[in-house]
């Protein structure tokens, strides 16, 4: 029995539940799906479906069946993208999803090291958010990618998780900016500057959320794909940006002849600043080797290039209550 195509129809039927439609979705005639789902059952021993005249319903054993029945399904589809790849030579490839705002400086760091650690590979990178590249994942047209958390690590390995601090980023000649630690709620009134939502649902969220807590609610959020069109904001006065130290802004000092990046300056967030989680991920399916090696590079390179820390080794927020507001900093 093909007992693979009798899984895959199995799942086509359990997702629709209604023969016909089954049918319909999988370009075959009704009966015949109906046999091979009889010729599952037989082989298995159990019902899988109950069906009258008016529903089709899964049977307790159907509803056990169906999450292994995918996951074989999926492995089955690697199996065949690997004998595909096999063929066309790229058995020595490994394809990596890579956030877009890590910096030249981390990408080119991560490419050298990589090289140096596994030359018999070939590394193609894409630059993706967080949700595409879990989707990725889980359809295998990346092997491995970096991740900001929190997000859907069903069925993924992880490799060590990494905290990068956030801090804002200010106009030069900003008031703001002559405190060495502004606090959150200093902000109020000013529109905030964040990476789009879509590339990370979770990690913007989570900073908002950390906004409120810390008493600011900001009017506006303004979603910048680009470092440049966040700096555009701050510096038009209107707004603040949440972001890792730029390399090329100083963290103190100076007015906006004596600032880098256009006269604007970041500084540390008081009472402790949000952080950014980030760690390697991919499929538990597959396996050691360059998945592994690339995990391994690309935490060194991130802690030592863009200064992440692991996450235990970052210090807790200070917690208190603000009974003007009631949010929690």
């Amino acid at each position: 029995m093909d007992i693979v195509g009798h899984l895959a129809h199995f799942v086509v039927v359990a997702e629709e539940l209604h023969f016909g439609h089954a049918a319909e979705r999988l370009g075959m005639a009704q009966p015949p799906l109906s046999q091979r789902i009889r010729r599952l059952e037989d082989e298995l021993g159990v019902r899988l479906f109950d069906r009258t005249s008016r529903r089709v319903e899964l049977t307790a054993a159907g509803r056990l069946l169906l999450p292994e029945a995918r996951d074989v399904l999926g492995r089955v589809d690697r199996i065949r993208e690997l004998a595909e790849r096999s063929r066309s030579g790229e058995v020595g490839l490994v394809r990596a999803g890579l956030p877009s705002d890590l910096g030249g400086d981390v990408v080119a760091a991560l490419v050298a090291a990589f090289r140096d650690r596994r030359p018999d590979l070939r590394l193609t990178l894409s630059e993706t958010g967080t949700a595409e590249q879990v989707r990725a994942l889980a359809d295998g047209s990346i092997d491995v990618a970096v991740l900001r958390h929190p997000c859907d690590t069903r069925g993924l390995s992880l490799g060590p998780m990494l905290a990068q601090p956030l801090g804002v980023l200010l106009a030069a000649d900003d008031p703001l900016a002559a405190l060495p630690e502004p606090p959150v709620d200093a902000f109020a009134g000013r529109d905030l500057v964040l990476f789009p939502r879509e590339e990370a649902p979770g990690a913007h969220d989570d900073l908002l959320a950390a906004c409120r807590r810390g008493g600011y609610e900001p009017p506006v959020v303004h979603q910048a794909r680009h470092p440049q069109f966040a700096l555009g904001l701050v510096l038009s006065g209107t707004a603040v940006a949440l972001v890792p130290r730029p390399a090329d802004i100083p963290a103190t000092g100076g007015g906006a002849g004596q600032d880098g990046g256009g006269g604007a300056v970041w500084r540390p967030l008081a009472d402790g600043s949000p952080v950014l989680r980030t760690s390697c991920a991919w499929r538990r399916d597959a396996g050691d080797g360059p998945v592994a090696d690339f995990a391994a590079v690309t935490t060194d390179v991130l802690r030592e290039v863009a200064a992440m820390r692991p996450l235990d080794a970052v210090p807790p927020r200070r917690v208190v209550l603000r009974p003007s507001s009631g949010f929690l900093a």
